[in-house]
């Protein structure tokens, strides 16, 4: 019989989606929770303004890292990777699967300061070019709106862009989120980011702009 997927590696998928990321034994992270109120949170699918990439201090996807994916990219000083094991198991499934996407890493950034997670996840060839993958990637996750999609460039591949806001339970507000997808050979790859809230999510933009502007086939 197969080995399971550790619970505890799927467990922050489905708090990171329902808005709330936890340490521990359920007890906050470190930094204190900062919350973006409904006022200032930005507009459903307005264009972010242009964030510069964090510095590069490491890197995911290649021989010997954490992770063993389809693309490889660079790491922001302190953000922490994780193999998510066996995601498809079907006992672990609803948490691990978003759409035609299963998560295979995930980049935690409360060592460096932030509560959220930078995620990989892959979708089969069969279900599509990264845009279909992305756009049921995002329909796939519960009440989002104003999704804005775009084409632009990951490293030097094309891809194509989302960013969205969702609706956190945990906070009772909108925050935004944001991914990109490209097409590989083994199918499409979507890297995506969250946060708690929306403040957490535009303190962590630097570390997902490093990644973008730093990913490779391999």
């Amino acid at each position: 019989m197969p080995e399971r997927a550790p619970l505890r590696t799927a467990v922050p998928v489905a708090l990171l989606a329902a808005g709330l990321l936890l340490t521990g034994c359920g007890a906050p992270a470190a930094k204190p929770a900062s919350v973006t109120p409904p006022s200032a949170a930005p507009a459903p699918g307005s264009t972010p303004a242009a964030t510069k990439p964090a510095a590069a201090a490491g890197s995911l996807g290649g021989a010997g890292t954490a992770c063993d994916l389809p693309v490889s990219f660079s790491l922001a000083k302190g953000w922490k990777p994780k193999a998510v094991e066996k995601p498809e198991d079907p006992e672990f499934a609803e948490l691990t699967r978003q759409g035609p996407a299963f998560v295979r890493c995930e980049v935690d950034a409360k060592p460096a300061g932030n509560i959220g997670f930078l995620r990989v996840w892959t979708a089969p060839k069969d279900k599509g070019p990264a845009r279909a993958a992305l756009l049921a990637f995002v329909k796939a996750q519960d009440k989002t709106s104003g999704a804005l999609y775009k084409k632009t460039q990951a490293g030097a591949l094309p891809a194509v862009e989302a960013v969205y806001t969702a609706h956190s339970e945990a906070l009772d507000e909108k925050k935004q989120e944001r991914a990109f997808a490209v097409d590989t050979p083994k199918g499409p790859v979507i890297v995506h980011l969250g946060g708690l809230d929306s403040q957490e999510h535009k303190e962590m933009l630097p570390a997902y702009e490093l990644a973008k502007q730093s990913l490779k086939l391999r």
